[in-house]
């Protein structure tokens, strides 16, 4: 089966930039486009960013553009989202995920991708 493992989410001020992580096992993990997702309490888990199964590609939410950079090393089975300029806004628990289909469009929807992590809370303070 495959498991993603979330990690570095933490607690930050405005401003600040962290660097999450996103640990696959499986031998498939090259073949698929992986996606960052959020949820804050109440809110819809809402799309991220996300990326090809080559890094060839990127995509992302509005809200992020410009301050979000998704990699991924898929010789080390890992996926990145880096955070920079973070506001309070982006307070929220972060998820990777795979989505369930190759060879096909890049997804921008919870229900196109198959595999989920655990998620990683991530707290902005102003």
């Amino acid at each position: 089966q495959v498991r993603l493992v979330e990690s570095g989410g933490g607690l930050v001020q405005a401003g600040d930039s962290l660097r999450l992580s996103c640990v696959a096992s499986g031998r498939t993990f090259s073949m698929y486009t992986m996606g960052w997702f959020r949820q804050a309490l109440g809110n819809e888990r809402e799309f991220v960013a996300a990326i090809t199964w080559n890094g060839g590609s990127t995509y992302y939410a509005d809200s992020v553009k410009g301050r979000f950079t998704i990699s991924r090393d898929n010789a080390k089975n890992t996926v990145y989202l880096q955070m920079n300029s973070l506001k309070p806004e982006d307070t929220a628990i972060y998820y990777c995920a795979r989505q369930g289909l190759v060879h096909t469009i890049v997804g921008r929807t919870a229900g196109e991708y198959d595999y989920w992590g655990q998620g990683t809370q991530v707290t902005v303070s102003s």
